[in-house]
């Protein structure tokens, strides 16, 4: 049967089932005396009568039984599916790939899903750390997080977190042993623990700036890693001292497990933003994942 046809079937399964075309017609959004007529049309070109219409019910025939227990399961079906298809696009699914340094992650990443992950179950995100500059169109990722100042001018950079700052802690063990130091500069007599990041290739300096004047340490020490939480297990053994986000040694600090020191240098600058390149129809998980991640404070 021509596939222009399928509406006349749909009519009769209808029809069939409600046993009226008074109910059939108001179910479809139709007249009932156009839909008489796409009934009528359809047995005259199948040549067989599928309706035995009276004055009180409509009955299918024994063609009409037939066509029906064929022809009306298989309408369920296909409503079921465009249903089921309906519903992903008004409840987003899929995989939504983000890469980040190991600090965004930790304080910006994770708290934010925590609320969105179990409100959308269908959608998931895979969150790789890397420290390097990822070009994240060559890799495949849907978006990066960099601190504002290192977000390319072509990408659309989403605010999603507070201005940072960075502090100078040590333990109080290690300052039983060395003074506290008062200037940046002092810190070149120090044991620092130091981070070497892919994106420089190199150690990383330490960057204050007080009164607009900007200064640059390059610091030497024992220790090297790449890991926040070794850096904060080595400054709180009293092994040196170390540059990290304010936040990842606050509790530390509140506790007296760690002193900053070098506070009036440590000036905040912008946060973290997520970028990703220009999309006119980005999926509706990105969307989502968008949001949930913008910071509103």
């Amino acid at each position: 049967m021509p596939q222009e046809n399928f509406n006349d079937l749909v009519a009769f399964v209808t029809v069939a089932r409600e046993e009226s075309f008074t109910r059939a017609a108001v179910k479809l959004g139709v007249s009932q005396s156009a839909l008489s007529q796409t009934v009528r049309g359809l047995e005259e070109r199948l040549g067989l009568r599928l309706l035995t219409r009276t004055t009180r019910r409509v009955s299918p025939t024994a063609a009409g039984e037939r066509l029906l227990l064929t022809a009306g399961p298989r309408f369920d079906e296909i409503q079921n599916e465009l249903s089921a298809l309906s519903e992903m696009r008004d409840r987003p699914a899929g995989t939504v790939r983000i890469t980040a340094g190991e600090h965004a992650a930790i304080s910006v990443l994770a708290p934010a899903l925590d609320k969105f992950l179990p409100e959308n179950p269908d959608v998931n995100v895979e969150i790789t750390v890397d420290y390097g500059l990822t070009d994240i169109v060559a890799e495949r990722y849907d978006a990066g997080v960099r601190l504002g100042e290192q977000v390319a001018k072509d990408m659309i950079a989403v605010k999603i977190g507070p201005e940072m700052r960075m502090a100078v802690v040590g333990a109080k063990s290690y300052f039983h042993q060395h003074p506290w130091p008062e200037v940046p500069q002092n810190l070149t007599a120090h044991n620092c623990i130091q981070i070497r990041m892919p994106t420089y290739g190199n150690i990383l300096a330490w960057e204050f700036e007080k009164d607009g004047h900007e200064l640059k340490v390059r610091v030497e020490g024992q220790l090297v890693f790449n890991n926040m939480a070794m850096r904060i297990d080595a400054v709180k053994r009293g092994l040196g001292l170390a540059y990290m986000p304010e936040d990842q040694v606050a509790d530390h600090v509140a506790r007296g497990e760690l002193i900053k020191v070098l506070e009036d240098w440590c000036a905040p600058f912008p946060g973290y933003h997520l970028y990703y390149p220009n999309r006119r129809h980005a999926s509706p998980a990105f969307s989502l994942v968008v949001e949930a991640l913008r910071y509103r404070g």
